[in-house]
């Protein structure tokens, strides 16, 4: 899952750390000036990485490591959605989207001095492959894989065996970043540690103390960086320490007080502290799925469509933003957000209506009880939501929209589980609505969850509407075919609230004076390679 980790841990950095910013004042900050090289950018996460390995970790803390450790054959530019060069100079695809080739840049090692070349790049499709499960991402993005092909030293072909337009964006992510054929000596739980995480990016991996910080620092020589990247050669800065630091009040002091260069996962109640002062904010919406309900269709009362669409016209996104997030949070206007390419803008369908939502349950037969929620034969209208607290935020939105059904006589149950309860209720479809949101920057996290031949989460009949409309999308690179598919499965989501799209996750980082360019790539991890500090 793509959004930000609780973990339950003993945070002695984050002690120290605390200590340090109740004692100190704040930094002050040189002179901008053009990008320097060298220096540490001390900056803190939420929680303790569950892996270090990009081809097997699934939340943020992770990635933002595992994004400086490895390249990709291609890179996506976070303002288009275009795909653009990056070890692969070029590439093509065959008509029906089951073969892509790749032409590789020359001259690229990895960092224990062997190349990358055609054959390590099969070597570590091949590994991500083999790893099955324990891939999170790479799993789907590699589904139909059936192997890859070293046409010569610089060019390799990777077959599918259906339509995988979705894979030249996953060929820019870091869950398919390229490690060195070394790597796959050690163990999957070696390199989740670190042991043996060989990559060819611009940085290198130090250490890894549990519960405290990740060190990587600078690979010299670096000279193949994206091509979307604002400068060549190796990155600036030396070192980049992640202090692991759960308690947002702490990571805020700490910043506040310039013993953190820069953090992670801002709460929506401490933004204000970092506009102005010398500090700035830097955000960016996680494309993908968005937070939502997503309804199971075979369970309870949301076997009703018209229940459905009630629930979705009683909800008040505006409020739910404007009440318990930030500015710098989106109510969702479809269940993709809106740095998704392909995007449909659905928000005239997803405005508040409560006059509408209440109509429809007229209609349908659901009338008023004695303690204000709806019955229809001895029925009470309610359904339960199963949630974990992967934002911080959760709980608190989901309590203002259980108060907003209330309003239109629906009785939205909450249920609040561990990670791991939650997808054990997820795969067994013991749910009524799920809450989650999936970060990919392509619309294609659509078909993983919806279409009857992946995630079906909606628990949809074989051969319905959405399934063509989700295979088309799937089935070419070409967008003037892509796009009016994806729309269309936009729209059949929204309208048969099959998910009730709510907000758009942001991810907010906060930078102290000293920090400059700390970017974001296209799905809204870190991309620390333009970073320096003064």
């Amino acid at each position: 899952m793509s959004s930000r980790r609780s973990a339950k841990i003993v945070p002695a950095a984050a002690l120290a750390l605390l200590a340090a910013a109740c004692s100190s004042t704040a930094a002050t900050g040189a002179d901008a000036g053009p990008p320097r090289p060298g220096g540490t950018l001390t900056i803190a996460v939420g929680s303790n990485p569950d892996c270090l390995d990009p081809q097997q970790a699934g939340t943020n803390a992770s990635l933002n490591v595992g994004r400086q450790l490895v390249d990709s054959l291609t890179d996506q530019d976070p303002n288009t959605g275009e795909i653009k060069p990056w070890l692969a100079d070029k590439w093509e695809s065959n008509a029906d989207s089951t073969s892509f080739t790749f032409h590789l840049r020359s001259g690229v090692t990895f960092s224990d001095g062997t190349p990358l070349d055609a054959n390590a790049v099969k070597t570590s499709f091949d590994g991500v492959k083999a790893l099955g499960a324990k891939s999170l991402l790479g799993l789907g993005y590699l589904a139909s894989y059936t192997g890859a092909t070293v046409v010569d030293p610089q060019t390799v072909r990777i077959d599918f065996s259906v339509p995988s337009a979705q894979f030249l964006q996953a060929s820019s992510t870091m869950s398919l970043g390229i490690l060195a054929p070394s790597a796959y000596q050690k163990t999957s739980d070696q390199r989740c540690q670190g042991d043996g995480l060989i990559g060819s990016g611009p940085f290198v991996f130090d250490s890894f103390k549990q519960n405290a910080d990740v060190v990587i620092s600078k690979r010299k020589g670096y000279a193949w960086g994206s091509s979307l990247w604002q400068h060549q050669g190796a990155a600036y800065l030396d070192k980049v320490d992640y202090k692991i630091v759960p308690e947002p009040g702490v990571r805020t002091g700490s910043l506040l007080s310039g013993q953190l260069d820069a953090t992670t996962e801002v709460q929506p109640v401490d933004e204000g502290q970092f506009q102005g002062n010398g500090f700035s904010e830097n955000t960016r919406p996680n494309p993908g799925i968005v937070f939502n309900l997503h309804a199971n269709t075979t369970k309870g009362v949301l076997t009703d469509e018209k229940v459905r669409q009630a629930v979705s016209k009683g909800i008040n996104r505006q409020e739910v933003t404007d009440t318990v997030l930030s500015p710098n949070y989106k109510p969702a206007t479809s269940i993709l957000a809106s740095t998704t390419p392909l995007y449909a803008d659905l928000s005239k369908e997803l405005a508040y209506d409560p006059a509408g939502a209440t109509a429809l349950l007229d209609a349908d037969g659901w009338v008023p009880g004695p303690d204000g929620i709806r019955v229809k034969n001895g029925q009470r209208l309610t359904a339960s939501v199963v949630f974990a607290s992967v934002f911080n935020q959760s709980q608190s939105v989901l309590e203002l929209i259980q108060q907003q059904l209330r309003k239109i006589g629906f009785d939205l149950q909450l249920q609040l589980h561990t990670n791991t309860e939650t997808l054990q209720l997820q795969q067994s479809g013991n749910y009524e609505f799920l809450w989650y949101n999936v970060t990919r920057a392509d619309p294609d996290i659509l078909r993983n969850n919806f279409s009857t031949k992946a995630g079906n989460r909606s628990k949809l009949q074989p051969g319905n509407p959405l399934d063509a409309q989700l295979d088309q999308e799937a089935s070419t690179v070409d967008n003037t075919v892509r796009k009016p598919a994806a729309e269309q499965a936009q729209r059949l989501i929204v309208e048969q609230a099959y998910a009730i799209p709510v907000f758009e996750l942001t991810q907010v980082v906060a930078v102290g004076e000293k920090a400059h360019a700390v970017n974001f790539e296209a799905s809204s991890r870190l991309q620390l390679f333009d970073t320096w500090v003064s």
